[in-house]
C-alpha cells in the first residue's frame, strides 16, 4: 500500500480553496458592477430594485466567502509545511485568507445582506438630500447605517487595548487602532497649521484667476484621457465616466472603471480628480489579478492607506509639478484652445500649489488637505463611541470647520453632506486618506533618488520609469506585506510625516514668494 506524498494533497487542497475564492471573487465582482452602475447611469427610478439587487447580492457573496468548505480546506492547507515556508507567497496567501475567513465569519449573513441593501437605500437618498442641502432629509438613513455599522463592529470585536471604532477601521487600514492614528494626526496638526500660518501671514498668494476661465466639460474630459493615457492608464482594459463623487472600480480583471466630475470654471478640480482615480485604476490594474492568485488575497491590494497613495502620488506629487506642466499646459492648450494661452509655466504651477483653506475636501490644497480628514476622523470615531449624536453632526462638523481651518459651513451641501463615504457605511475610511499621503511622500522621495532624471522625463510627458518603479515596488505584491512593510521594504524606513512636510516646504512656499 502506498501514499500519495503531503505536498501533492495539499497542494490539491490549495487548488481547490482558490478555485472557491476565484467564484467567490467573481460574486464579489458583480456587486462591484452594480455599484458603480448606481453612481453613474442608473436612472433615479430603480434605487429600491437595486437596493434589494445588492443585499440579495452580498448576501450570496457571503455564503460564498464563509463555506464551511473554505474552513475545511484552509485548515488542510494550514497544517502543511511546505505551504507554509517563511517568506513565500503562498504562506502569505494563507495568512490573508485566514484574517479574511475569520472576520468574514464573525459576521451573520442576515447582518451583511442588511447593510448591503440600507447602503444602497442611503446612497440615493444621500444625493437627494445633498441637491437640496438637507441633513435632516439624510439624518434617518445614516442613523440606520451608524447603527448597522455598529453592530458588524461588534461582530467583529474589539481588539485588545481598543476601542469598538478599531473594528471598523482594520477593515481598510488592517491592525490599525484609532489611537495610533491619533498618535500620528495630532502632532502633524500642529505642524500643519504652523506650516499653513507663516504661508497665509508672511507668503504672498499667487495669481490663480485663470483657473475659473470656462472651458467646455467636452474638452476637460478629452484633455482628461490624453493625460490618462500618458501616465499609463490601459483604456483597453478600463473606462472614464462621469459622478457626484468621483471613485475608482477596479472590479476585474482587464476591467478599472475611473470616474470624475467636471465644472465649466474649474478645470483643475475635475484635472485633479481625473490623476487621483487615475492613481487608483494604474495600481488596480498593476496588481496580479490573473495567474496562480487571481480571486485571491494576494491579487488585492494592501490597505487603503497604500492605495490612496498611488492616488495622491500622481494627483499631487506629479499633478502639481512644474515638470509635469511643462508637458502638460501645452497639451491642455491644444484642447481648451486660446482659453490658458496667455498662462505662463510659473503662474500655472503656482497656482497648483496654494494654501488656502476651504470648505470642500476634495477640492482642497496639498496643506490644507489632511486638516478636513483629521476632521472626519473625530466626527465619526465619536459618532461609533455614542459622544456624538447624529442631530448634532452638522453643528459639530461646522464648530471644527471654524476652529481648524478658520472658514464658516454655509450650509449642508458644503459641510456634512459633501462625502458619500458614511451614506455606504464606510465608517473608518477617512484616516486612509492622509496615511495616503504620509506614504506618498515617502515612497516620492526614494523614486526620485533611485530615478535621478525623473523631473526631465515627466517635462517630456514620459512617465513609464516611474509606472514600472510602482509596479516593481507596490503594486505586484499585492497584499503579501503588510502596508508597514511594503513601506519600508521599498523605501528603506519606516513611515514618517518628515518626508510630506518636506515636500511642502519645497513645493508650497515657492509658489507664495519664499
Amino acid at each position: 500500500m502506498t501514499t500519495a506524498a503531503p505536498t501533492q494533497t495539499t497542494s490539491k487542497d490549495y487548488a481547490q480553496l482558490t478555485a472557491l475564492l476565484r467564484e467567490a471573487s467573481t460574486i464579489g465582482s458583480i456587486g462591484g458592477l452594480l455599484g458603480w452602475d448606481q453612481e453613474t447611469y442608473m436612472p433615479s427610478g430603480g434605487a429600491r430594485a437595486r437596493a434589494e439587487q445588492a443585499s440579495v447580492l452580498a448576501r450570496i457573496h457571503h455564503d460564498r466567502l464563509t463555506d464551511p468548505r473554505v474552513g475545511e480546506l484552509l485548515a488542510a492547507c494550514e497544517s502543511d509545511t511546505a505551504l507554509n515556508a517563511g517568506g513565500s507567497e503562498t504562506a502569505a496567501n494563507l495568512r490573508e485568507i485566514r484574517r479574511d475567513y475569520d472576520q468574514a465569519t464573525k459576521v451573520p449573513g442576515d447582518l451583511v445582506a442588511e447593510l448591503a441593501r440600507a447602503g444602497s437605500e442611503a446612497q440615493d437618498i444621500w444625493k437627494q438630500a445633498r441637491a437640496k442641502s438637507d441633513f435632516a432629509m439624510f439624518a434617518p438613513a445614516l442613523t440606520t447605517m451608524l447603527e448597522l455599522s455598529r453592530r458588524k463592529a461588534e461582530c467583529l470585536g474589539i481588539p485588545e487595548g481598543g476601542e469598538l471604532y478599531d473594528a471598523l477601521l482594520d477593515q481598510y487600514e488592517p491592525d490599525t487602532k484609532a489611537a495610533e492614528i491619533e498618535a500620528v494626526f495630532n502632532p502633524l496638526r500642529e505642524r500643519l497649521s504652523a506650516f499653513i500660518a507663516d504661508v497665509t501671514e508672511n507668503g504672498v498668494p499667487p495669481r490663480d484667476d485663470f483657473m475659473s476661465r470656462n472651458i467646455p466639460v467636452g474638452q476637460q474630459h478629452t484633455f482628461g484621457q490624453a493625460v490618462l493615457e500618458a501616465l499609463g492608464f490601459d483604456f483597453t482594459a478600463g473606462r472614464l465616466d462621469v459622478t457626484t463623487h468621483p471613485f475608482c472600480s477596479g472590479m476585474a480583471p482587464g476591467d478599472t472603471r475611473l470616474t470624475t466630475r467636471y465644472a465649466e470654471d474649474n478645470f483643475a478640480d475635475a484635472l485633479t480628480s481625473t490623476m487621483h482615480e487615475g492613481g487608483h485604476g494604474l495600481y488596480e490594474q498593476g496588481l496580479p489579478k490573473s495567474g496562480p492568485h487571481a480571486g485571491t488575497p494576494l491579487a488585492g491590494s494592501v490597505s487603503l492607506g497604500i492605495h490612496e497613495s498611488q492616488s495622491r502620488l500622481w494627483e499631487n506629487f506629479v499633478g502639481r509639478s512644474a515638470p509635469f506642466w511643462k508637458w502638460a499646459l501645452p497639451l491642455a492648450n491644444k484642447h481648451f484652445g486660446s482659453t490658458l494661452s496667455d498662462v505662463s509655466l510659473d503662474q500655472m504651477t503656482a497656482a497648483m500649489n496654494t494654501c488656502t483653506p476651504s470648505l470642500i475636501r476634495v477640492e482642497s490644497d496639498e496643506p490644507t488637505y489632511n486638516l478636513h480628514v483629521m476632521i472626519r476622523f473625530g466626527l465619526e470615531r465619536a459618532l461609533v463611541r455614542g459622544d456624538l449624536s447624529i442631530k448634532d453632526l452638522p453643528g459639530a462638523w461646522n464648530e471644527q470647520y471654524k476652529n481648524l481651518l478658520g472658514v464658516d459651513v454655509p450650509d449642508d451641501r458644503r459641510g456634512c453632506l459633501q462625502d458619500v463615504h458614511w451614506s455606504f457605511g464606510l465608517i473608518g475610511y477617512f484616516p486612509t486618506y492622509s496615511l495616503g499621503n504620509l506614504y506618498a511622500a515617502q515612497l516620492w522621495e526614494t523614486i526620485n533618488e533611485q530615478i535621478p532624471d525623473l523631473d526631465d522625463q515627466m517635462a517630456r510627458g514620459e512617465f513609464a520609469q516611474l509606472l514600472s518603479w510602482l509596479r516593481t515596488n507596490i503594486h505586484q505584491h499585492g497584499r503579501r506585506y503588510t502596508a508597514g512593510e511594503l513601506c519600508e521594504r521599498a523605501t528603506g524606513k519606516p513611515l514618517s510625516a518628515d518626508p510630506l512636510m518636506r515636500h511642502l516646504e519645497r513645493r508650497v512656499k515657492p509658489a507664495y514668494g519664499m
